[in-house]
């Protein structure tokens, strides 16, 4: 779902299926999941319905060499130019991913899941947790100012212009 939704000129030509195997393989690597990373999930009756995935700026690289290592094993993918562009900013807990159901959305799943990152950033005393909401995504962008989220500036990733923006990791979100 954000593949597509990130519209990267690199996927054009792979398979639908390829980005997906990518991810599944990736998340097989326990660093993915809690050591060099932090991944969330939001579970109801035994059944995935949103996830939030970060980690501290500082990691990003050791992030993406997972990504990378996999994507060596996917023919269609091992070639292509991804990571190309820092997302995190300095000294903050990056918030790289966040997806819900379809079927979930508007019950508070996200803000839960970002509550509980921002949380977690705290925690490793992070003062600050940063996303990047695509300028073409408003409905995204409003929930993270109603979450306290501030624009700080605007990056390019891939070829989508994006909002970096950051809230204290200390804020209690609207649950």
């Amino acid at each position: 779902m954000i593949y597509d939704e990130m519209e990267l000129e690199e996927f054009e030509s792979i398979p639908d299926e390829d980005p997906q195997r990518l991810i599944q393989q990736s998340f097989k690597h326990r660093s993915i999941l809690d050591i060099v990373a932090t991944t969330l999930v939001a579970v109801e009756n035994d059944n995935v319905i949103g996830v939030a995935f970060g980690y501290p700026n500082t990691n990003e690289d050791a992030v993406n060499r997972v990504f990378l290592d996999v994507a060596q094993k996917i023919p269609s993918i091992k070639d292509a130019d991804l990571f190309t562009d820092q997302e995190a900013a300095e000294d903050e807990f990056y918030l790289d991913s966040l997806a819900v159901d379809e079927n979930y959305r508007g019950y508070g799943v996200a803000t839960k899941l970002i509550d509980e990152m921002a949380a977690h950033a705290n925690d490793l005393e992070y003062d600050t947790l940063g996303l990047n909401v695509d300028l073409a995504n408003p409905k995204a962008e409003k929930l993270y100012r109603r979450l306290g989220f501030v624009e700080e500036s605007k990056i390019m990733i891939g070829d989508h212009q994006y909002r970096h923006m950051q809230v204290d990791s200390d804020t209690e979100m609207l649950v």
